[in-house]
């Protein structure tokens, strides 16, 4: 399942972040790449651990906590620490599949990659290209969302993002190990959810038929979680 989740940041919070980072001493994008990604990688980082990348990330874990949809469909059981990127003069990622296993540089945290996430720092006009290309079986989906959105995909999915021509891309990155290991299962758990809200927002939550549903959703969530 791929989701847009807009407004994960306010303006003003996007605009604070960039603030925050933008001064940031910034390395090669490789530092945090394996041996197939380095190949297609190019682009700067903020330096894993470094204040500025550990300040800012907190902020972004502290959205991620308070907004409902995110927490629905990525059912988060441990979320990386999330990293800063930027792409400009010709800056681009060829196509390749994020590492299965991420960990951190001082080993305290180590995650199964389920999902893939990017929250956009920069506004689309103020750059040209670099929009984010992820595969499915429904074929190739071009994301270039407003500051301060996010897109959530599969991190089995094959995706690049193309050449940034004009301006600066910049963006945060991380992924999301799940309480829910397969896609499909997560998908309907989250599908569930939604109609389960929609229908408490019309008949009431207490209504005999929506309680029942409700424990199916959790009876499901019971069984196929890893916890």
């Amino acid at each position: 399942m791929m989701l847009h989740i807009p407004e994960l940041l306010t303006k003003t919070q996007a605009a604070e972040l960039r603030a925050q980072i933008d001064g940031a001493p910034w390395v090669d994008g490789n530092a945090t790449s394996g041996a197939q990604s380095a190949l297609a990688k190019r682009n700067q980082q903020l330096p894993e651990g470094s204040s500025a990348a550990a300040s800012a990330g907190s902020r972004i874990l502290d959205a991620l906590e308070k907004n409902p949809l995110f927490v629905s469909a990525a059912l988060p059981q441990v979320v990386f620490p999330p990293l800063f990127n930027r792409y400009e003069g010709g800056g681009t990622f060829g196509v390749h599949v994020d590492n299965s296993i991420r960990q951190t540089r001082d080993g305290s945290t180590r995650i199964r990659t389920d999902l893939s996430a990017t929250v956009f720092l920069t506004e689309p006009e103020d750059y040209d290209g670099g929009e984010l290309l992820v595969e499915d079986t429904y074929g190739v989906h071009e994301v270039k969302l407003p500051a301060g959105d996010m897109i959530l995909y599969p991190s089995s999915s094959l995706h690049q993002v193309t050449p940034v021509t004009r301006g600066a891309r910049v963006s945060s990155f991380f992924w999301i190990q799940s309480m829910i290991r397969e896609d499909a299962r997560r998908t309907l758990l989250f599908q569930m959810d939604v109609a389960i809200q929609q229908l408490a927002a019309k008949v009431g939550a207490g209504a005999p038929e929506l309680v029942s549903l409700t424990g199916t959703y959790h009876n499901l969530l019971r069984m196929w979680a890893e916890v």
